[in-house]
This record gives C-alpha cells, structure tokens and sequence, in this order.
C-alpha cells in the first residue's frame, strides 16, 4: 500500500507541474527568474526607527526606489500620522541584507493623498531605482509581478514575489443604486476625482501596501499595489470584502516625481 501511495503521490505532482507549465509557459517563468535580481535589491521596508523601542523598527508597509535612486515610493496611508520627536522616533526604512537589515532616516517629500501615493528621501547612499513605464498602455489580460513584503516583517524582511494579471481596469468607486450604500469617503472619492485602478488577480496582503507592480519582461513598474484606500471605497458596500488585490496606475506617481523637479 506504501509502494502505491508514494506511485500515487508522483502522479498527482507531475500532473500538478504539467497544469503550471499549461498555465505559464516556461519562457515566462524564465523571464522573471532573470528579472528578480534587478527588482528585489530596489524594495525596501518603510516604517519608524526608535533606537530604544523593541523591535527598534517598526514595519508599516512596503517601498522601492525610484528616479536617481535617493527616493522610495510608497502608498501615503503607510507613513504615520505624525512621529513622536519626544521619544527620539524617527520615519525610516529597512533595506534588506544577506545577514541583516540596514535602517536609513527617510523624510517625506511629497504626498498625493487624492492617489494614496507618497515620495520619500532617504540618508545614505542610491539604491538602485526601478524604471517606471512609458512606452504603451497597460491592457487588461497582460501578466504582472509583485515582490513586497506581504506580511510585514513576521516572516522576516526578505521581499516576497508574486505572479498575476490585470483582471481588470475599472473605476476606484462605483455609484450606487441607494443612498445608504453612500458614505462621505465614496461621496468625496466619486465627485473629486474617480480615477480608474488595476484590479489584480494576484496574491497580496496588507504588507503588500506600496509594492511595486511591474512588467516581468522589462522590469519597468507599472503600478503600485494598494489595498486599504482602494478597498475602502470600491468595496464600501460589502460586509465581508473580497481578496481582490487593487494597484494605482503608475501615471500618479510619475506627476508626483515631476513636481519635485
């Protein structure tokens, strides 16, 4: 019965690896293999550093480096309200090392709340930034990729990847049928400025907050992944609100950089 189970078990493995390979081809599996070392040494852990905190950093989200490498993009409801100068704590991040993790000051230097988008300035020396796109329009269909930290610092800092397509291309807030289904949030979201979001068939969590989205044959990031902002109006209307993963255009974050000139 042993001999069976085991002859069972290599069935049901090498039918599962013939679905993934049906699924993905080779080729782009490939692809992003060769990619990940460009992309990863770009991510980072945003957070705040209090030298006599435990732990001394505390996560809040993901970042990468972008334009002459000195600056992290992120999603503004990652950066805390406000920082406690008093007991010496201090907006940081946390580049990932082979051994351990390097924590840099970081200072915010602009931030779209409109687009849950935030620019940071960080101490020490470049790290190596990610190309934003430019050539072409996303399509809805085209295979993506990820690598954040999907659940914070819990598992350790090492960026985490994640593949997927943009399943959609739709509106950040519908419109409803009732007025109870309304709440001043989706109010300001639908008179303001209802910007059209990726919506992602791809595996994120709350950590996942400011990773990049990117092309996984040109590395160039296409979006950034954005969960709570996002979910809080398109969802407003769900009791238990759906897995979907939801990324912002790239567009914002690029007029972002722009004004920095």
């Amino acid at each position: 019965m042993a001999v069976v189970g085991a002859a069972r078990a290599r069935g049901l493995a090498r039918s599962a690896a013939v679905a993934v390979c049906a699924v993905m081809p080779l080729s782009a599996l490939a692809d992003l293999v060769d990619m990940l070392p460009r992309i990863k040494p770009a991510i980072v852990a945003v957070g705040t550093y209090q030298p006599t905190g435990s732990p001394a950093f505390r996560f809040r989200g993901t970042g990468f480096a972008v334009g002459d490498g000195s600056l992290i993009a992120t999603n503004a409801h990652v950066l805390p309200d406000a920082v406690a100068n008093e007991q010496m704590e201090s907006l940081a991040i946390a580049v990932p090392g082979e051994k351990r993790s390097t924590v840099r000051k970081a200072a915010r230097v602009a931030v779209d709340k409109n687009h849950d988008l935030a620019v940071l300035r960080i101490e020490g020396p470049p790290l190596p930034p990610l190309a934003l796109n430019s050539s072409g329009a996303v399509r809805e269909g085209q295979s993506v990729a990820l690598t954040g930290f999907p659940i914070g610092s819990v598992l350790g800092l090492a960026p985490v990847t994640h593949r997927g397509i943009v399943a959609a291309i739709t509106p950040i807030g519908i419109p409803q049928a009732r007025a109870q289904a309304l709440d001043p949030v989706l109010v300001r979201r639908l008179a303001n400025d209802p910007f059209r979001v990726y919506q992602l068939d791809a595996t994120t969590y709350p950590g996942n907050s400011g990773s990049p989205v990117f092309d996984p044959d040109s590395g160039r990031v296409i979006g950034v992944v954005n969960m709570v902002f996002v979910k809080s109006t398109k969802e407003n209307v769900l009791s238990d609100p759906s897995g979907i993963s939801y990324a912002i255009p790239i567009e914002y974050l690029k007029s972002l950089l722009e004004g920095l000139d």
